[in-house]
């Protein structure tokens, strides 16, 4: 009998970012812990790589997942040696290199961001990883830019016709010169209720309900202690309703989940401080026609954006009219093991490991298909 050759597959490299300078740098951490836990060491070998709250990375010698009181469990930060980032001498590889120890080097095939909020999903990061041409899970520059950017999302899925709340945003200057002519238009064209919220911020950082008027300015003050811009938006009375987004060029949606919540509104504090700040109901008591649209839509909004790898997309379901409207295009949505995105797509039929394996997949494939873009001028 002829002795056959079984070829192996050669493991990738996976360097996963956690932590980072964005006020959601403890939920990063409690999503990283169950993406950590989750990939596949017969497929993949696994480097942590740990971003402090000044923006300085970490590889991590001995990854830990520790208990947490506020989140059950989460990845450790420990700041040990002075890394530099280097991608020149391997094309489409990430080096980083400990400058205190010569002999200390990794190399990444493929990055996975575990990181929520600012200088994460806002392009910054996704930017670097282009510049370095390192495969990289989640949406691209654009995706993640306007993904993150409440007002521009706004705009392109209105040029798009697909539903969204009224609003109005204002910069901080404009708030600081005119607050009284501001607060009256704003009061004019939405009424009371209404959400006061950071333009690009996410996990519900510095958002508040307005039920007065006079309770307004104070909204405002607050949220932009979280970013330069601030949108006022007319609060609906509305059930809360989740798809989850999967692919690049030809995306699925999952079935559809809802969040209840038990706190006024989905406030960070319901969604990571409180065990019991929501539920979550998967599938969504939503009629069969009804759902189907609101996937349609989902997928819509997601091409609309310019997106790409995964996103979570929110609605709004007007409890009095049945209308629906498009809240938030999340493009790094939270992986921890309660978050709603592998939630919606294990319901579906992809466990969460498998659906880590998917998004490696796909950030290959779109990796591929930009080397094959000619960046030289046509002879």
């Amino acid at each position: 009998m002829a002795n056959k050759t079984v070829l192996r597959k050669a493991k990738i490299r996976i360097g996963f970012l956690y932590g980072g300078r964005s006020g959601e740098h403890d939920v990063s951490l409690c999503s990283a812990a169950s993406v950590f836990s989750a990939l596949d060491r017969n497929k993949y070998y696994v480097t942590a790589i740990g971003i402090d709250r000044d923006g300085r990375w970490y590889v991590q010698d001995k990854p830990q997942i520790i208990p947490d009181k506020d989140f059950g469990r989460k990845m450790a930060l420990k700041k040990s040696g002075m890394w530099l980032v280097n991608h020149f001498e391997q094309k489409n590889k990430l080096h980083l290199y400990n400058l205190k120890n010569k002999n200390k080097e990794v190399i990444v095939d493929v990055v996975i961001p575990v990181l929520h909020g600012t200088f994460g999903e806002d392009g910054t990061l996704q930017g670097l990883l282009e510049l370095a041409m390192v495969p990289y899970v989640g949406a691209d520059v654009i995706g993640s830019a306007v993904g993150m950017d409440k007002d521009v999302a706004k705009r392109l899925l209105n040029e798009a016709g697909i539903p969204v709340a009224p609003s109005v945003t204002v910069s901080k200057q404009q708030w600081q010169d005119n607050t009284k002519i501001i607060s009256k238009i704003a009061l004019a064209k939405l009424g009371l209720p209404l959400f006061v919220k950071p333009v690009c911020a996410g996990s519900s950082v510095g958002v508040k309900k307005v039920k007065k008027k006079e309770l307004l300015a104070k909204a405002m003050n607050f949220a932009f202690q979280f970013d330069t811009r601030v949108m006022i938006e007319k609060a609906v009375d509305c059930r809360e309703i989740e798809c989850a987004v999967l692919g690049n060029e030809t995306p699925a949606a999952s079935i559809l989940g809802e969040i209840i919540p038990h706190h006024e509104f989905y406030s960070y504090e319901a969604k990571y401080l409180d065990p019991e700040g929501a539920a979550l109901k998967i599938p969504a008591q939503v009629k069969a026609s009804l759902a189907n649209k609101i996937r349609e839509t989902a997928l819509d909004g997601y091409m609309a954006l310019g997106c790409s790898s995964m996103a979570r997309v929110d609605f709004f379901l007007d409890k009095k009219t049945g209308k629906f409207y498009l809240n938030e295009i999340n493009t790094l949505p939270g992986f921890t093991s309660i978050s709603m995105y592998p939630k919606l797509w294990e319901a579906t039929g992809l466990k969460y490991s498998d659906l880590l394996n998917k998004l490696i997949e796909l950030a290959l494939d779109r990796h591929k298909k930009k080397l094959e873009i000619k960046t030289e001028g046509i002879k």
